[in-house]
Formats: C-alpha cells, structure tokens, sequence
C-alpha cells in the first residue's frame, strides 16, 4: 500500500445553510470510504448567507418569501427534501424547531478561534445540531458558548471571544477572499486551492472526484 495522498480541503458554508449541513455529513461519509487512501487536512471558511441580517433574526417563511419568492408550498416540498437528504446521510433536521434565521458572523468567528484550539470540526457539528436539529438561536451568545463547551472548547475562552469582538478583521478578510475568487453558493469544497465541488453532492460524487484528484496530485 502506497502513502496516503495528501488532500487540503476548504469547506465554504454557513452555519443557517441547511445544504451545507447536508453536504459536510455527505463528505465525512466519503471521507471514511477513503480512510488509508486519503489523508484530509479540512479547514471550514466563512460564508455568511445573510451579512446584511439584522441581530435578532427573521421569520424564516417571510425570508424566504421575500430573498426567494418561494410559495408555502414550494418552502414544504424543499424542507422535505432537505430533510430526507439529511437522512440519507444521517443528520437530522427538525424543520418545526426552526422558525427564524439569523446572522451568523459571531459563530464565524468563533470559529475561526475553534480552528486555532483543534477543535474546529466539533464546533462546526455543534453550531449545525444547534440551529437545525434544536431550533436554536446560533446569533445568542449563550447557545455559542454551550455549542463551544459541547465541543470540548472552554466556556470561558468561548465568552471572551465573543465579547472582545475577537477575530472580526479575519473574518471579513476570508470572507471577502472566497467572493473575490466567485464563491456566491454554499457549500463550495474547495480542495488543494484548485478544484471545486459545489453544493450538497451525495457521498460517491465526493468520493469520486476525491479520488481522481488524489491520483492527479
């Protein structure tokens, strides 16, 4: 058996975007099919859906009524797609739970700060149950600071974080560098600085072209 091809991996998303929730769950599954092929290094980028939104949130139905122009209908038949996506690749979505959305910029910086402990991937998983399997208000400081704790980070580091507005200058930098380069959707996988994978794509299209591109690199 030959060494495992090195792959780094920049995974562009949201925490309020249920794709993206769909899509990590769908590439860690592809990842563990690859496991002693492929050595992953796998860093989470910023992206926020909603930068203009304000602190306390918005009706999700108006949402996406108005950024979309979608129907009740057409917002029932998505979730249920959405949700069975999940499944498939098992996360779970309580679409019920989830009536508001919210900005996302203190939980991206957060993260950012998660990436420098280890820990990032665990605050990643915990802020995506929080909003779309708990309903919860990922824009609170405390569901931050108990996402941060449930991914081992300190509740105390977590808190000066996000009441020192650390991280703030970073955060745009990234976020303005992955628009400069034309990423407008999430989730955009990046791998080696090179190729691109968009959107919510099942595990074997991971897997696929993972593993062409491991045998190129």
């Amino acid at each position: 058996m030959s060494h495992a091809s090195k792959l780094k991996i920049d995974f562009v998303s949201d925490v309020v975007c249920p794709w993206c929730a769909v899509g990590l769950s769908s590439l860690e599954q592809a990842l563990q099919r690859l496991d002693g092929e492929v050595a992953v290094e796998m860093h989470f980028q910023p992206f926020e859906l909603n930068p203009q939104m304000a602190p306390e949130g918005e009706d999700i139905g108006e949402h996406l009524a108005r950024k979309y122009g979608s129907t009740p209908e057409q917002m029932a038949q998505n979730r249920e797609a959405i949700r069975q996506r999940g499944a498939e690749v098992g996360f779970t979505f309580n679409m019920d739970k989830r009536s508001r959305i919210y900005n996302t910029f203190d939980a991206h910086r957060l993260l950012h700060w998660a990436e420098a402990q280890g820990k990032q991937a665990e605050l990643k998983h915990a802020l995506l149950s929080a909003y779309f399997t708990d309903g919860q208000n990922v824009s609170s400081h405390e569901v931050l600071v108990q996402a941060a704790a449930q991914a081992g980070l300190g509740a105390d580091g977590a808190r000066a974080v996000l009441a020192e507005s650390r991280y703030a200058d970073e955060v745009r930098e990234q976020e303005r560098f992955y628009q400069a380069q034309g990423i407008h959707s999430v989730p955009s996988v990046i791998v080696n600085d090179r190729y691109l994978i968009q959107g919510g794509q099942p595990p074997e299209v991971f897997e696929q072209t993972l593993r062409r591109i491991a045998a190129e690199a």
